[in-house]
């Protein structure tokens, strides 16, 4: 698959942890908040922000990424072992959300530990990033972005993770 998902690793380098539960039979998470639309919205601190912060663009870019990505992993052949690894992408990437919502200076050392990154998904992520790479013939030229299905989602995903990159860089804590 003519597909290269090195931008990936430059988000999660910054923001990744070993200490994350993927597990989604914890509570029931709601999609509202029942706090009326004023134009605002609150970081993990519950510190109100106006709506089209860079924080928000952020977190929305972030969002984009992680459902192009669920998008190409629903095209992916039976026998591939990607979707696995984009899911955990996937949840990783809500991990940086939570991360990146969470403002260094004003929160609890409760919620600081709860966003706390390593680097160990990156070496993990490198070492896939690889074995694909491995794969394929040497790059000699551009790609234009085709491929099939699932190829053509993850080089729109390669898009929007290069723009989440420039969003998260403007709001680095």
């Amino acid at each position: 698959m003519g597909v290269r998902l090195m931008s990936l690793h430059r988000i999660l380098r910054t923001f990744l942890s070993t200490k994350r539960n993927y597990s989604t039979d914890g509570g029931r998470i709601r999609i509202y908040t029942r706090t009326g639309d004023k134009g605002t919205s609150s970081n993990y601190a519950g510190q109100r922000l106006p709506k089209d912060d860079a924080l928000f663009e952020a977190l929305g870019s972030n969002d984009e990424l992680s459902s192009s990505l669920g998008l190409a992993r629903e095209f992916c052949g039976p026998q591939s072992t990607l979707p696995d690894k984009l899911q955990e992408i996937q949840c990783l990437l809500q991990d940086i959300g939570s991360h990146l919502a969470t403002p260094r200076s004003s929160a609890t050392p409760t919620k600081l530990a709860h966003t706390e990154f390593s680097m160990s998904h990156v070496t993990k992520l490198e070492k896939w990033i690889d074995e694909l790479d491995d794969q394929l013939p040497p790059l000699t030229n551009f790609i234009l972005p085709s491929g099939g299905k699932a190829s053509s989602f993850l080089h729109l995903s390669r898009t929007i993770c290069r723009r989440t990159e420039r969003r998260y860089d403007n709001n680095k804590a």
